[in-house]
């Protein structure tokens, strides 16, 4: 009937027998294909790139997908789950350039774009292999078969159909913003990029600079300058900034125009001079002797002029100035060249008086803030460092890089006497998240979606998503939409999505190209295109030469250089996998978008989450996904993030080669709630692997054992079967029970809750229901309450092994093969092609969950009580009482008096009241301690929960008797394994030892004896050497007593 099964398990053994009879069956395709009218249930494939070895952070998302997808298919949907491959991005070229020992972009022109793109594309499925092997070995059920590749020329012209539609709608423009710019990798980032690096606690020089005011540039601040002093003593502005760097680049200084500033007089190594600056934070900048002369508002500073601590013309840098002029569309701010360079003090409303001077330096090729006043105040513009982060020109300082430059610049100020106070700020800054490498806001031109235009509807969107955790969706995610800034999506990079413009080098005009056969017919005229065989990578496509379309101009347009960020590559997936609009243009009607549902970690609240929002949003109005569940990220035992550089990163195979599947997929679903962070280690996942794992398994090891030797089939189960057994009806109201809320949780999103819950059933099952159940299965004699017995574990297993079914695949097949399929060759073949558990209402018995329950509670805390006491659990004692919290429970202990007695080995149960005398002692002696033992007289008493419970410690000699006779049973049973005996075998015991132990092998519990150990008879003295000679013999000490027990099988 059954298939034998041992209590010793190999559980990757088991896996990889499963992994087999899926393959063999095909269960995974026929999950789907066998269910054509099903509704539809969608799950996006967040997409990984395989350039480098999964992780234990890359197992966590793909189980979390995993289970959901299981789940919605055991309740009757078609699930669609298409894998993905991430294949463009710095990521990619990052570790192409490190195999290449390539340093910077130069280096890879010299190489060649051609070749350096080829070795990113052979990189990128460098790791499939390990890929796979994980992610069949995890059990995640993913088509990898038909997979979608960012790199497809299929999948990029998706993507170009997007931009040329963002395009149309006047939703992707070109500007010169301060844009956060990684030196290393020589591009920009996006703000979801940049969110992705900060770094608390980054310590970078603090600087209080002065620059001298210029009375000459003042021409027209005569009183002012009078004011100042300026004809007498030297008088300087008072700056403050923490990027020393950008000074060289400085073309104004930024006041609050209706603040009060102070005029301090002070003496210095170069003599007396004066310093202005905020009054209000006079104090806390100038803590040396000091004399304050006068005090003006900020608008009377307003157009003084200064001298520039670098002069752009003494050191080889180019000035160029904003200029506002008129044009056809309106007034327009523009760069033109210029030689001529004043810094005046200009106002600025960003200015605060709560840090600082009060007096902000202001460099508009460094920072959007700056270049936005820039622009407004029709400042100069100085850049004097490279898109590497170089310092240019003539400077002391050039050729350094950025940050190295900050001490020779302190330096120099110093010596120059302009150096007011130097310090370390420590603050939070941003970091390349690919690289390391500290960003550096820097003005240059580059391509946006205008997602501020939509920022509503992004907001409106979210909320019709449901996320796990709920905190994420108004927190984290929802904050950084409400604070929504247009993405910058241009990366002058080479491995990545081309952006589709062609410009006009001639008259600017420019063109977003939507697609392969649109640029087939802009490319008509010079036959330059084959677009069939077309690459639409760079370089191939930077090839492709147009006519200008704008009207009497003959010129050429040539593709700008720049990429996509690959951001967009991800977020264009729910249309780029199916080569939508070209081909699948009835996903938006069919089911296929947008997605049921997608899971990620954490951090991709500001990366994926937001890729896919935005462009859904911007594209289609609405969200792109239903429901999303949010990982924490995956820490070390120690509570530290895992990394190469720490090296306490845990490789994914060497545990699952170990415990094996489930018990790593039943640790990360229960370990903590999806979004808060879980440590992990080997030793955690064997601690589940033996808590919920082995336990599973032994249970189901007891009833298969058993029900193999009373030939037990659960196909003659009678009809309408109703248990009689109160032991049979609790178990079943419980699982009952535990399906509805199961099937609650999983519906509802929350595997961890589902899991949680099934543990502690498998505990209560193993714990409570086989325990009080073994001598039902051991009787000989087969009858309706053993019939019952094993029916009623039989159903629990089966529903057990469905309802963990979708967080445990592999042992929960292999219980479901040899329960089911073994003795109904019309079930489903698989587990996971069988229907979800059903609850049946009929079976729930709440008051005796409850009274149970109750019992489970009491007996829990009586055995604590005897521990504490040092009373053996096999000493019987006369008896417990018992102090229950409201009047109700008084019956619960009268229903389940019989299972208290006979878990704490004790003769009788009372219960008592509050104003019962052993119950006022103990209160008293607890006092403020509501959780406790004691000892009170001769009871040992444990307070937990309002409950009261206190075993009698006083053992008279007929209870100590008894409780050698149980330690005797004990013992000879441990022989009875030792010799493999079957738990039927029929034996002889030998006893040897003084009067009193044989008194107790021949008084009144020779019975007991004999019966428990299945004893035809009790033999006083030791076997016969020749007809024995098979024994096990076996001396040991009991109760202070030398005896001697042999047991051989009759």
């Amino acid at each position: 009937m059954f298939k034998p099964v041992s209590s010793r398990v190999s559980f990757p053994e088991l896996d990889a027998n499963v992994l087999q009879q899926w393959k063999e069956k095909d269960v995974f395709r026929r999950s789907e294909s066998e269910r054509p009218e099903a509704p539809l249930f969608m799950m996006y494939e967040g997409p990984p790139t395989a350039n480098g070895s999964p992780g234990i952070h890359h197992v966590l998302a793909r189980v979390f997908k995993d289970v959901i997808c299981r789940y919605r298919t055991m309740k009757g949907y078609r699930v669609q789950r298409k894998g993905g491959w991430d294949t463009h991005g710095l990521p990619v070229e990052l570790e192409v350039e490190k195999e290449l020992g390539l340093k910077s972009k130069r280096d890879i022109e010299e190489y060649g774009i051609e070749e350096f793109n080829q070795k990113c594309r052979e990189s990128v499925f460098r790791y499939v292999k390990e890929w796979e092997t994980m992610t069949d070995r995890i059990g995640y059920w993913v088509d990898m078969d038909d997979p979608y590749v960012t790199l497809h020329n299929n999948y990029i012209e998706s993507g170009w159909w997007m931009l040329k539609t963002l395009w149309n709608q006047d939703l992707l423009y070109q500007t010169m913003r301060g844009t956060p710019h990684c030196p290393r990798c020589v591009t920009s980032l996006s703000s979801h990029e940049v969110a992705l690096g900060y770094r608390e606690n980054t310590p970078d020089p603090s600087v209080f600079i002065k620059f001298q005011v210029n009375p000459r540039a003042s021409a027209e601040k005569i009183e002012v300058l009078e004011k100042l002093g300026a004809g007498d003593t030297d008088v300087f502005l008072l700056a403050w900034t923490t990027t020393p760097w950008t000074l060289p680049g400085n073309t104004g200084l930024a006041i609050d125009e209706t603040a009060d500033y102070s005029i301090v007089e002070l003496e210095g190594d170069g003599g007396r001079h004066r310093l202005v600056l905020a009054q209000a934070l006079v104090q806390t900048n100038v803590t040396q002797e000091h004399k304050i002369v006068g005090n003006l508002k900020g608008s009377d500073l307003v157009g003084l002029g200064y001298t520039p601590l670098y002069h752009p013309n003494e050191f080889g840098s180019q000035i160029r100035r904003f200029v506002r002029r008129p044009s056809p569309g309106g007034m327009v701010t523009e760069l033109e060249e210029g030689s001529e360079f004043i810094p005046k003090v200009i106002s600025a409303e960003f200015v605060s008086l709560d840090d600082g001077t009060g007096i902000v330096h202001i460099a508009p090729a460094f920072g959007d803030e700056d270049l936005s006043v820039g622009r407004d105040k029709e400042l100069a513009f100085v850049q004097h460092v490279d898109l590497q982060g170089i310092i240019t020109g003539k400077y002391p300082f050039a050729g350094k890089f950025v940050k190295s430059a900050d001490k020779e610049i302190m330096e120099d100020l110093t010596d120059r006497g302009l150096l007011f106070h130097h310090d370390i700020y420590r603050h939070t800054y941003p970091f390349c998240w690919r690289c390391d490498t500290p960003l550096l806001y820097y003005a240059k031109s580059s391509w946006y979606i205008r997602t501020s235009a939509l920022k509503d509807q992004l907001v409106g969107g979210n909320d019709t998503i449901n996320w796990y955790p709920d905190y994420i969706k108004d927190g984290r995610f929802g904050e950084w939409l409400r604070n929504n800034v247009d993405w910058a999506i241009s990366r002058e990079r080479y491995w990545g999505t081309p952006i589709p413009i062609w410009q006009c080098q001639e008259c600017s005009n420019s063109i977003c190209v939507g697609g392969v056969d649109e640029l087939r017919g802009l490319s008509g005229a010079n036959g330059s295109l084959n677009a069939d065989s077309l690459d639409l990578h760079r370089p191939y496509v930077d090839n492709v030469v147009l006519d200008c379309t704008a009207e009497s101009c003959s010129g050429k347009m040539h593709r700008i250089p720049e990429v996509m960020d690959a951001w967009f590559d991800s977020g264009a997936m729910p249309f780029a996998q199916y080569h939508y609009p070209f081909d699948n243009d009835t996903i938006e009607t069919d089911g296929r978008f947008p997605a049921d549902y997608i899971c990620e970690a954490v951090d991709q609240t500001r990366g994926w989450f937001y890729s896919l929002h935005a462009l859904s949003t911007l594209l289609k109005g609405q969200p792109a996904y239903k429901n999303v569940i949010c990982l924490g990220l995956i820490l070390d035992e120690k509570g530290r993030k895992m990394s190469k550089r720490v090296g306490n990163v845990v490789e994914p195979l060497s545990v699952l080669d170990e415990h094996g599947a489930d018990a790593l997929r039943w640790y990360l679903f229960t370990a903590s709630h999806p979004g808060e962070p879980r440590r992990f280690s080997g030793k955690l996942v064997s601690e589940t692997l033996r808590k919920v794992m082995l336990t599973l398994w032994n249970v189901y090891s007891f009833f298969i054992g058993y029900a193999e030797i009373d030939k037990f089939d659960p196909s003659q189960t009678p009809d309408n079967w109703k248990p009689e057994n109160e032991l049979d009806r609790w178990v079943l109201s419980e699982l009952h029970t535990l399906i509805a809320q199961v099937d609650g949780y999983m519906d509802g999103y929350e595997p961890t809750n589902a899991g949680r819950r099934i543990q502690e059933f498998i505990d209560q099952l193993s714990n409570w229901y086989v325990r009080r159940s073994r001598r039902r299965f051991w009787r000989n004699e087969g009858d309706a309450d053993k019939l019952s017995g094993y029916i009623t574990l039989h159903t629990c297993l089966v529903a057990v092994a469905k309802l963990m079914a979708p967080l445990a695949p592999f042992v929960a097949e292999e219980i479901y093969q040899n329960l089911v399929c073994s003795v109904d060759p019309s079930a489903p073949d698989s587990v996971h092609l069988s229907d979800y558990p059903v609850a049946d209402k009929s079976l729930l018995d709440q008051q005796l969950m409850e009274a149970t329950q109750l019992a489970m509670r009491v007996s829990s805390m009586g055995r604590a009580a005897r521990s504490k006491a040092g009373l053996k659990v096999r000493q019987p004692l006369a008896s417990v009482l018992v102090k229950i919290r409201v009047p109700a429970e008084r019956a619960y202990i009268n229903q389940v008096r019989p299972q208290v007695l006979e878990e704490l080995n004790i003769k009788d149960i009372q219960v008592i009241e509050d104003d019962a005398l052993l119950a006022k002692q103990v209160s008293e002696a607890a006092g403020e301690d509501s959780e406790t033992i004691l000892s009170i007289n001769q009871y040992s008493v444990s307070l937990e929960g309002g409950y009261m419970v206190a075993v009698d410690g006083d053992i008279s000699p007929e209870l100590a008797e008894e409780g050698l006779a149980r330690e005797v049973v004990h013992r000879i049973q441990g022989m009875r394994r030792s010799a493999n005996f079957d738990v039927t075998d029929r034996i002889v015991t030998y006893y040897q030892g003084p009067s009193e132990f044989a008194e107790v092998m021949q008084g009144a519990f020779s019975n007991y004896i004999r019966d428990e150990t299945l004893s035809t008879e009790l033999v006083d003295g030791a076997p016969d050497p020749d007809t024995n000679d098979g024994a096990t013999t076996e001396s040991t000490k009991i109760d202070g007593m030398e005896i001697t027990l042999a047991v051989h099988q009759v």
